[in-house]
């Protein structure tokens, strides 16, 4: 693709005038190069670090400019949007920032540090409906009752220019990028970095998109050659599960993207671990998806490699169970099950030989009163530290050549 080619949405222009716009209030976020994600891909890998953005995540880029278009008739109304997280800090945040009012509907069981976040930028926020889709639709009453104007998160040419400030920032960063790995959820930071890039670009660049398996709409909506609704999945990328694209963005990824892949929840958990013990940084899943699919092998090389991280919202209780899942998906932190007959010393045993493998026992739970169990016999589940998925086998391997039965607890 030439930079002369057209696309639908943002020209090259818009995009650029975006960028004077968005600087107002939007910050040119560090990248930062990564060892244990080169060595993965064997190509210099660099992270986009808009987990450092104001707001914590790029959306603040996309509301500040749609709603930096506004008429005055329009910011006299007031806005509206609806989100469980990063769009409702991005709106919030940018409205403060314009002088415009700003009323959020969050799901009732939305995240406390997220609900907190959203009103500390100064938004008014009402809780409504159980799931996303209740919530949506108690703001599109809102904004017909009110005449406020409706933010959306992704599905819009100004929002499309703003997020698309995030290439151009790239561009100038890494000017011989040859890959740019995306999260993607509606399609809105992939449309915008895609297009701006393929537009300003002089030498060929590959974007790469990458969704949770569990709420991919995208490979789907390529193939039947229009935006498809699915039926989405549980996903700890909460951040990008969204069950139809967005129709602009569609247009643009089906032009723009040159492919796209999914990674499950395990792999992004253990990308999350790696980006906090190897890159220092806090990041949300929906963000860590990019990082999860250099590790999987899901991208190629091709030369110097940006991967953005997209967001850092993520409640500390969420983190602590994400960690431990990640630990466990890498097999650094295994839960074992192991029947023992009821006598004096088997405890001490099992501990001795898992110290003896140089792994470290850090909870037990001893109970006779398992189901299916007999009674003269005791269970016991030990929480084992590992050193990754070959020293686990080791463990478990000194384990059975001693006699016992050990078994991974899910």
């Amino acid at each position: 693709m030439t930079p002369q080619t057209t696309l639908a949405g943002p020209t090259l222009a818009d995009f650029e005038a975006a960028r004077a716009t968005v600087a107002a209030v939007a910050r040119s976020t560090p990248l930062e190069s990564s060892h244990f994600l080169s060595d993965a891909l064997g190509a210099p890998v660099f992270m986009k670090c808009e987990n450092l953005q104001r707001t914590g995540s790029y959306k603040i880029r996309g509301a500040y400019n749609r709603m930096s278009k506004l008429t005055d008739d329009e910011k006299a109304r007031g806005v509206v949007a609806a989100s469980a997280g990063n769009h409702a800090q991005g709106v919030a945040l940018a409205a403060r920032e314009l002088g415009i009012r700003a009323t959020i509907f969050m799901p009732v069981g939305v995240a406390l540090p997220k609900l907190q976040a959203t009103r500390g930028y100064g938004a008014a926020v009402q809780l409504a409906g159980d799931i996303f889709d209740e919530t949506l639709a108690a703001s599109l009453a809102f904004a017909a009752e009110t005449g406020a104007v409706v933010i959306p998160p992704f599905d819009h040419e100004d929002v499309v220019a703003g997020q698309g400030t995030l290439g151009l920032e790239i561009l100038e960063q890494v000017p011989d990028v040859a890959t740019i790995v995306v999260p993607i959820g509606g399609g809105g930071l992939i449309s915008g970095v895609a297009s701006a890039v393929k537009q300003k670009a002089d030498h060929p660049v590959r974007i790469v998109g990458v969704q949770s398996e569990n709420a991919a709409a995208y490979p789907i909506s390529l193939a039947a050659g229009e935006p498809t609704t699915i039926r989405i999945s549980p996903t700890i990328a909460d951040g990008i599960s969204v069950a139809r694209p967005g129709a602009l963005n569609f247009a643009i990824i089906r032009d723009a993207v040159d492919e796209i892949v999914t990674v499950r929840d395990d792999d992004t958990a253990a990308a999350l671990v790696q980006l906090l013990e190897r890159g220092k940084l806090v990041v949300e899943p929906a963000g860590a998806v990019g990082v999860a699919a250099i590790l999987q092998g899901k991208v190629s090389a091709t030369g110097p490699t940006v991967v953005i991280l997209s967001g850092g919202n993520i409640d500390p209780l969420m983190m602590e169970r994400i960690v431990a899942f990640g630990l466990s998906a890498s097999e650094r932190y295994l839960k074992v099950i192991i029947p023992l007959p009821d006598r004096p010393g088997q405890l001490a045993e099992t501990s001795r030989i898992v110290a003896d493998q140089n792994a470290n026992v850090v909870e037990v739970i001893h109970t006779r009163h398992g189901t299916g169990m007999q009674i003269s016999a005791v269970e016991l589940e030990l929480h084992i530290e590992t050193r990754g998925s070959e020293h686990a086998e080791k463990v478990l391997a000194a384990l059975r050549a001693e006699g016992y039965e050990p078994r991974l607890k899910a």
